[in-house]
């Protein structure tokens, strides 16, 4: 269920606001008053909070090693539907970035990153995408009889505020098997979600190296 974001466009208005400032100090030029409030107008642009920085996305080199090596698409804005098996239901309407990546063969990755209201609201959406991610397995089973799948809990990784390592295994009725790893964390307000997949079962996954991945995923935020 991809979520489109919203983009606000100010620069008319910034210069609307620059060029009535450049009149209003022409017209004062020498007038008393004038240097007060050039002065009050430069302590009041110094005290403007600054634009907080975007979080930082996972390069290609940190994934996994794989054969083929990674090629990592744009930062785009949505909610990818490459993981919508599990949260697409199940996640809040924020604006979410995300990167997708892929190898030559069968094996893919995605990063999400999105920046909530406080870090309360933060781990509020940590906490809900974890529930869905140890649910997803019976969800699906429950949603299609011909699947057979297994989730799996890999622990927690001491970073910033925390993230956790999830595994999921699928089986269809006709053969094909597919093992998934996901990742949550969590730096402060920002919450980044990480999944790696591939044909297979639990014993092709690079649980370590995606650990690694996940770990990297959160300290390269800010």
């Amino acid at each position: 269920m991809p979520i489109r974001t919203r983009v606000a466009a100010l620069a008319a208005l910034t210069a609307a606001a620059l060029a009535v400032g450049a009149a209003a100090t022409a017209q004062a030029g020498a007038a008393p008053g004038g240097t007060a409030q050039k002065n009050a107008s430069v302590q009041k642009n110094a005290s403007a909070p600054k634009k907080a920085a975007a979080p930082r996305f996972l390069a290609a080199s940190e994934l996994p090693p794989h054969p083929t090596g990674w090629t990592a698409g744009p930062v785009t804005d949505g909610f990818p539907e490459q993981l919508a098996y599990c949260l697409g239901e199940g996640v809040p309407a924020y604006d979410y970035r995300h990167r997708l990546f892929h190898t030559e063969l069968d094996t893919s990755a995605v990063q999400v990153t999105v920046v909530t209201g406080s870090a309360a609201k933060g781990k509020a959406l940590a906490d809900r995408l974890n529930k869905e991610i140890r649910t997803c397995a019976a969800r699906l089973e429950r949603l299609y009889p011909e699947i057979e799948a297994e989730g799996r809990f890999f622990g927690t990784l001491p970073v910033e505020e925390g993230a956790t390592v999830h595994g999921l295994h699928t089986e269809t009725s006709y053969g094909a098997t597919d093992v998934n790893l996901l990742s949550v964390g969590r730096d402060g307000r920002t919450v980044t979600v990480v999944g790696w997949g591939q044909m297979g079962d639990f014993d092709d996954a690079p649980l370590a190296a995606f650990k690694k991945t996940a770990k990297k995923a959160v300290t390269k935020l800010y």
